[in-house]
């Protein structure tokens, strides 16, 4: 690879990474940057992974406006170790893969037709969002009410701490099982600190489990010796066959059709904010799906109510966290990653690729809340705007007073 080739990849304004075709190219065929700025920094002499350079530009020569030590804000999941099962994988980040996030961790999970995640239930309360497939998921609350349904990409799940619950993978539309994101709503939340039905009755005495369930003890010889986690299933039938009675069926659906929300449409993308007030399950995890079409931005704002998890599903795209005492830092993501944003710090994300950006937002919260840099502008008397920014006073009555939450280039 040669220095100029390289060299392009720095833009003449400010030494910024230009921000089209280099980025849209696959990661292992993109020009590695410099970390060079300007008259500032130099190449690199020794080793490098140029690969990896390239999938984070703004790491190796972040823009001027960077400044000071943040954290890192940036995890991908391709990082993460595999779990391999018979029928399925997972993989998670959690604080331990990305030490800032203490507040939410994620597990990446693939179930085949017919595999099934055991039954099991967390200390953490569940909520997911359907990548690819279908899945059927099953649940019994404290009052021996049941719940049932068959997802699909786009619709969401949520288990509280503590309800024992199943996933099985299904076969529909030509794809074989599902693929799903968990979000668990405290950052030290292990995948192998799940409490399974098979490890606890491994470690049940047999008489016990003979006496507790009724049955002879010589019944129990296919009890398994540990923990099964994702194994091979029997073929699920129709729905309406796994619709228990019970004590009758759970009053606040466990499951949501998120894609079916009336998303905020604006000129560059849409959001869809599924939060308790139309997920009523969803006592804890608030969340959001954004969509940013190229050249489009997630616009300026924070939140007033806790960290931001992020996903990417889709696209490339570019954060700037700005974490006040001068400290800022950028950030550049593509599908598969994580990001995170630590409680009040502003940011926005910019969609620097040639297709839509599309990533979910997710707060232990029960409800979604942001606060728009232009509305705030907008809605304070504008000589103290003007003040403050050096604007034109035609330009402050021009800003919006209602939310843009994805603004044009």
């Amino acid at each position: 690879m040669t220095e100029i080739s390289r060299r392009s990849m720095i833009a003449a304004a400010g030494g910024a990474i230009m921000a089209s075709p280099a980025l849209a190219q696959p990661a292992a065929a993109r020009a590695a940057p410099l970390p060079e700025r300007g008259a500032k920094g130099a190449d690199i002499l020794g080793p490098t992974n140029d690969p990896r350079a390239a999938e984070e530009p703004f790491t190796l020569a972040p823009p001027a406006t960077d400044h000071g030590t943040m954290p890192n804000l940036k995890w991908s999941f391709s990082d993460s170790h595999m779990r391999l099962e018979d029928g399925g994988w997972a993989r998670q980040t959690t604080l331990r893969e990305l030490p800032i996030s203490k507040a939410m961790a994620g597990v990446n999970m693939r179930l085949k037709a017919g595999a099934v995640r055991e039954m099991h239930w967390h200390k953490e309360a569940e909520w997911s969002y359907m990548i690819k497939g279908k899945a059927r998921i099953t649940a019994v609350d404290q009052d021996g009410r049941t719940f049932a349904d068959d997802v699909g990409e786009g619709d969401l799940w949520y288990f509280p701490g503590g309800i024992p619950h199943s996933i099985q993978g299904l076969s529909a539309d030509g794809i074989d099982g599902c693929e799903f994101l968990l979000v668990f709503d405290d950052g030290g939340f292990s995948e192998d600190s799940t409490f399974l039905l098979t490890d606890w009755l491994a470690h049940t005495p047999k008489d016990i489990l003979a006496k507790n369930l009724g049955v002879p003890e010589r019944a129990l010889g296919k009890i398994p010796e540990k923990e099964l986690y994702i194994f091979p299933g029997p073929t699920p039938g129709p729905l309406s066959a796994d619709l228990m009675g019970g004590a009758g069926q759970i009053p606040k659906t466990f499951s949501h059709r998120m894609l079916a929300q009336e998303p905020i449409r604006t000129r560059s993308g849409r959001v869809r904010i599924t939060d308790s007030t139309v997920f009523p399950a969803s006592a804890t995890i608030a969340a959001a799906l954004v969509e940013v079409e190229p050249g489009g931005m997630r616009e300026l704002h924070w939140h007033p109510n806790g960290d931001e998890w992020q996903y990417y599903l889709s696209g490339q795209g570019r954060m700037t966290v700005f974490g006040s005492e001068s400290k800022a830092r950028t950030f550049d993501y593509q599908a598969g990653d994580v990001g995170y944003v630590p409680y009040a710090m502003g940011h926005y994300i910019e969609n620097t690729g040639d297709t839509t950006l599309t990533f979910l937002e997710m707060f232990k919260s029960p409800r979604y809340a942001d606060i728009s840099l232009n509305q705030w502008l907008a809605l304070t008397p504008h000589p103290l705007v003007q003040a403050h920014t050096g604007l034109d006073p035609k330009q402050i009555d021009a800003l919006p007073q209602t939310k843009a939450p994805v603004v044009p280039s």
